[in-house]
């Protein structure tokens, strides 16, 4: 059975996130159960003195300076989330739904929202049982936290709106006593706990930045398939190069295609014969920006792997000193800005791939391959519309990587001024993610094809394990067909790893 994830709010992991994203089991540690309870008392102790905490004997945003009676406590916390469940378009699909669940525990887990531990083991029962709600993926501005799309989350636990199981979708109180789970009654602050933070935009990025490192592997793979069927040289890759700049991702993309064109006969055959001097930025600069993806992927991991565990709803408790402490750390500013960041990073691998793409299938610049890579030009179009549709997704990732964090409309009667559009960087992201794999998908179909045409000569190692890769997917072209059945196949092979198994590299 496969080891649960510990909720400790502290050590959670982007590699948990996906695990649970994908089906794990979660537990709570103690130790953090320990520390929820302590939270707790302070906030009980402060409704007995009668004191004014934000949020907790008061009003919220624009409203805080309404005090409420002690008798209306609950029923504030429960009007919150029915009022900020606004959201409005898609909703989010099941792994990113069950991530931003995860994330919400853990940060209550974390022991500084003063909240009781039943909300987090609910939360965790729902996620063993596979109960996630319907949760639209706009109306956040990623300020206050993602309230609506927290508030939607919120709503199943108090037994409101709908959950999912699977293809099953009925009312939450229903879905919830099927599996055995109550829901609970919300007690001070406990509302505004559950709709206060980063958990939608930061499960979605958790996600991406998973998937971004898997993006970055597979464009080397396809690029150095891609070098191999038009004859390139892996001179440009020489160590002392790298070495001479200094760039550690630049350093480490050349590593990677070293070692994917590692023993190539195909290079073997025009290494003393080949007129050409210099190979196109395409194929020659691929570490100069492939490899600044990968240092901007991994200043975004580190940025969102430090969100996971971090306290970011509002006002946070400090059991040590039984204080309340009003602040900002639900701002998604950190998060939004390494969301632009992967966007226009990953943009960067799919306008390099597209390129690549154009070469292969280019009749006056792809080293004597039959014209897009079909034997019966004319009767045949070959891969000429994969190229097309390469380059309508490499655009649309170009406007997409338009930085979403830049903006700000004020809101909550301009209490909440200046917030960072966390969500939407996030979407846009997701969508680039989705756009950049079949970019990749379309390059590692016409590599193959390629190099179908250089047999009996077998490209470097690693390459021609990619082309054997492509082939377990999708058969070589020898006539026309409808090829976006192919494409969807490899981008969802992308998608599962296919592709990177054996692959290494420092992704």
């Amino acid at each position: 059975m496969p080891t649960a994830v510990m909720l400790d709010g502290q050590s959670l992991s982007l590699d948990d996130v996906v695990a649970v994203a994908d089906g794990a089991v979660v537990e709570l540690a103690p130790a953090a159960r320990l520390r929820m309870l302590r939270a707790h008392e302070v906030v009980s102790a402060l409704v007995e003195s009668n004191a004014v905490a934000y949020g907790v004997t008061t009003g919220f945003g624009k409203l805080s300076d309404v005090s409420i009676p002690r008798a209306r406590l609950g029923e504030l916390q429960v009007n919150l989330v029915r009022s900020h469940a606004a959201g409005v378009g898609a909703l989010l699909p099941e792994r990113e739904a069950r991530a931003m669940m995860l994330l919400r525990a853990n940060v209550i887990a974390k022991g500084y929202s003063g909240a009781r531990p039943a909300l987090v083991e609910l939360l965790i029962d729902m996620l063993n049982a596979g109960l996630y709600p319907p949760i639209p993926e706009q109306g956040s501005v990623g300020a206050s936290g993602d309230l609506a799309p927290l508030a939607h989350l919120a709503l199943a636990l108090i037994g409101e709106g709908d959950l999912h199981r699977g293809a099953q979708r009925a009312d939450a109180a229903t879905m919830l006593a099927s599996a055995g789970l109550q829901p609970v009654q919300l007690g001070p602050k406990e509302g505004i706990t559950l709709i206060n933070g980063t958990q939608a935009h930061t499960a979605i990025a958790a996600l991406a930045v998973v998937d971004a490192h898997r993006l970055w592997q597979v464009a080397h793979l396809a690029g150095a398939m891609t070098l191999e069927a038009l004859l390139g040289t892996p001179v440009a890759f020489d160590s002392r190069i790298q070495d001479a700049r200094g760039q550690l991702g630049q350093a480490a993309s050349a590593a990677l295609l070293r070692s994917l064109l590692r023993e190539s006969e195909i290079r073997e055959s025009h290494r003393d014969n080949d007129p050409r001097v210099q190979d196109p930025y395409a194929l020659r600069c691929m570490p100069q920006v492939h490899g600044p993806v990968l240092d901007a992927i991994d200043f975004c991991a580190g940025v969102i792997g430090r969100e996971l565990n971090a306290a970011t709803d509002n006002p946070l408790v400090f059991a040590e000193t039984s204080e309340l402490l009003s602040g900002g750390n639900f701002h998604g500013q950190a998060v939004a800005m390494a969301l632009d960041f992967m966007a226009i990073a990953l943009t960067n691998l799919a306008t390099m791939s597209e390129r690549r793409i154009d070469r292969l299938v280019h009749p006056d610049l792809n080293q004597g391959l039959p014209p897009f890579l079909t034997m019966d030009a004319g009767v045949n179009s070959g891969f000429m519309m994969a190229q097309v549709t390469a380059a309508s997704l490499a655009s649309e990732c170009k406007v997409l990587s338009h930085p979403a964090s830049v903006d700000t409309i004020p809101t909550d009667g301009n209490k909440e001024d200046v917030v960072p559009m966390a969500m939407g960087a996030a979407w846009k992201l997701r969508r680039i993610v989705h756009n950049v794999r079949h970019v990749l998908a379309i390059e590692l179909m016409c590599a193959a094809q390629g190099l179908d045409y250089r047999l009996p000569l077998r490209a470097g190692r690693g390459a021609e394990h990619g082309r054997r890769l492509v082939r377990e997917l999708v058969a070589p072209l020898e006539r026309d067909r409808v090829l976006s059945p192919d494409i969807m196949g490899l981008a969802q092979g992308i998608e599962r790893g296919h592709f990177t198994t054996g692959v290494g590299g420092s992704a």
